[in-house]
């Protein structure tokens, strides 16, 4: 299997997006770019419109990416300047534990895939969206990439996901 030079990393905030994207970075030699780090301000500070568009706009002009991250505003661009999709669709249920060990593990700190000045938090209604994720996005995701034209990879477990890197590695 010969790589591609551009790949596209979604699922649900605790699937492991960006774990899975350092793993296949490491495997492949392409260079990782976490969403998180590029969207967020310090202090959790939402970037105008306008600015968020021109960043994702030159981060997608580079001809080798991993990019992990949701942000449906980017999501068709992304998709359009990809090689290869992997969806990261593990159980509901493993994405809140996730989440919610991430909260108690680096709380108050900053992970390192976050932007700089964002320690982690979250609150009951992130914890919804999780929870809600696989009903209201997934079809978004799914309509989205119904006219994509290349590799495209659904993961429904870490095993899974596993395989992938390794295929990666040796090839």
């Amino acid at each position: 299997m010969s790589g591609p030079a551009r790949l596209l990393v979604i699922g649900s905030p605790g699937s492991g997006k960006s774990t899975f994207a350092r793993a296949l970075a490491a495997a492949t030699g392409l260079p990782p770019i976490h969403l998180d780090q590029l969207y967020w301000l310090p202090g959790w500070v939402e970037p105008d419109r306008e600015h968020w568009q021109t960043s994702v706009t030159a981060l997608l002009a580079a001809p080798r990416w991993i990019i992990d991250g949701n942000y449906s505003s980017s999501l068709l661009p992304r998709i359009a300047a990809a090689e290869m999709v992997v969806v990261l669709d593990l159980p509901t249920w493993l994405c809140l534990w996730r989440v919610v060990r991430r909260v108690v593990h680096l709380r108050g700190e900053v992970r390192p895939d976050m932007a700089t000045g964002c320690p982690e938090r979250h609150n009951l209604a992130f914890l919804w969206y999780v929870a809600r994720f696989r009903r209201t996005k997934h079809p978004r995701i799914a309509a989205a990439l119904s006219a994509f034209g290349g590799r495209m990879v659904w993961l429904r477990g870490s095993a899974a996901a596993d395989v992938l890197i390794e295929v990666f590695r040796r090839s």
